[in-house]
């Protein structure tokens, strides 16, 4: 399936495949490696030493699923050693809630340098699940129920306490979200740190190091650092400039304008740093790389001036005039703009590692992306058939966005093309058949 086709959706659905085979083959290997242990007169002392410290068997699943980053590959383990009458049902439930403890830690681990917006869902979750198996524990070793109602053999036992646990967790989660999220709003608002964020803003430094024009190689390993800042600058633009579309101040359309300014400097930077490298000998690869990083940082710059002065037009337009769109039409824009974000990544890894399999990739979402284009601008012009109100009011701020974000979108596919033509791969203007 990875191999048979160029379409994202189905090569990710052949990884996960490829990861679930994986997965479950291990997990055999594990039981049968383990088949020794049901003879080892060491594992009855091992498992009734943990039966009788649920604390510390808890505490023990939740490190290994941190560990092993997936409650589903902790809870599957435990179910295969379960089936080979290494551990207990009741055990097994302990063990069960230590997963989710586990799991429960993960995202916000993951997600503690992001930003509080991002933050606030992840330790919901964990005030949610971590504290459901801390409060499920202490009720299992205050009545010490039986577990043979979850199921007939010790593995089902553990997979459906998983299953309850969570389905629990859902139904009190439903009543107590709004609490649940002030609280976490509460919790990462504690932990920000703002102000040195801004400090280094203020600092920020160059890459442009004079002293190593002489040496080409490095000159543009230089180059190639401060065209990358670049990318991440207009990741930032492209990011909010769809927020403002939603909620926007005239705040935080200056900060977005001081962002394109910030672009222009290190364009204007990098194009004088890069003239200064060609007045030195350089091999064809260097010469054809100097070229690439200037065709790069042109079409980043070109990205920066739509995105200021076409689509904010766009979000000032609709602020004074107090315009929304449909629930329809913003949810393509929405989609829309994710698809043109997700490619924008992609340009900016080939632009770093000139991977001719992502960049074939980047081209031919451009030609998807064309398509989706043609689709959404018939939804909009059938919802303006239909007399849709709203469509008709927002109706020229769509579709001109719309055009916007596949410029955007072609602006930066481009940067895909001196990587396929050193490769042979482009045609014209477009790839060839593989």
């Amino acid at each position: 399936m990875f191999m048979a086709t160029e379409r994202r959706d189905w090569r990710q659905l052949g990884r996960i495949l490829i990861g679930v085979g994986l997965l479950i083959l291990s997990l055999e290997m594990i039981g049968q490696a383990s088949e020794p242990l049901r003879n080892s007169d060491l594992m009855p002392l091992i498992i009734n030493y943990f039966s009788g410290d649920s604390i510390t068997t808890y505490l023990l699943a939740a490190l290994v699923t941190w560990l092993f980053q997936s409650s589903i590959a902790a809870v599957l383990l435990m179910a295969t050693l379960a089936g080979r009458g290494l551990i207990t049902p009741e055990l097994g439930v302990v063990l069960v809630l230590g997963v989710n403890l586990g799991s429960s830690l993960i995202a916000p681990m993951l997600t503690r340098s992001a930003t509080p917006e991002v933050r606030i869902v992840p330790i919901g979750n964990l005030l949610m699940r971590g504290l459901g198996s801390l409060i499920m524990l202490v009720l299992i070793m205050t009545f010490k129920p039986h577990f043979a109602f979850l199921g007939k053999t010790a593995p089902d036992q553990i997979v459906n306490a998983h299953i309850l646990f969570n389905v629990l967790i859902l139904l009190a989660g439903l009543p107590l979200a709004g609490l649940v999220y002030r609280a976490s709003g509460r919790i990462v608002a504690l932990g920000s740190k703002s102000e040195p964020v801004a400090a280094l803003d203020v600092v920020e430094l160059s890459a442009l190091n004079e002293s190593a024009l002489d040496t080409p190689s490095q000159a543009l390993a230089n180059a190639t650092r401060e065209v990358v800042r670049v990318c991440e600058t207009v990741e930032i633009m492209l990011k909010r400039i769809i927020e403002l579309y939603e909620d926007a101040d005239p705040a935080k359309i200056k900060a977005l304008a001081a962002l394109d300014d910030r672009v222009d400097r290190k364009h204007a930077a990098i194009k004088l740093y890069l003239a200064k490298i060609t007045r030195n000998p350089l091999t064809e690869d260097e010469a054809l790389r100097c070229q690439e990083l200037i065709g790069a940082c042109v079409k980043l710059e070109q990205v920066g001036d739509i995105i200021v002065r076409n689509m904010l037009v766009h979000v000032k337009k609709k602020l004074e005039r107090g315009l929304a769109f449909t629930p329809e039409g913003w949810q393509e824009l929405r989609a829309f703009h994710s698809s043109v974000l997700a490619n924008a990544r992609l340009a900016f890894n080939v632009l770093v590692s000139r991977d001719p399999e992502t960049a074939r990739q980047l081209v031919l979402e451009k030609d998807l992306l064309r398509e989706r284009e043609k689709e959404t601008s018939a939804s909009h012009f059938l919802r303006l058939r239909e007399g849709t109100a709203k469509s008709v009011e927002t109706s020229s701020i769509h579709l001109d966005t719309i055009r916007d974000l596949k410029q955007i979108n072609s602006l930066l596919a481009s940067i895909a093309y001196p990587v396929l033509e050193e490769r042979g791969l482009l045609g014209g203007s477009r790839l060839k058949a593989s």
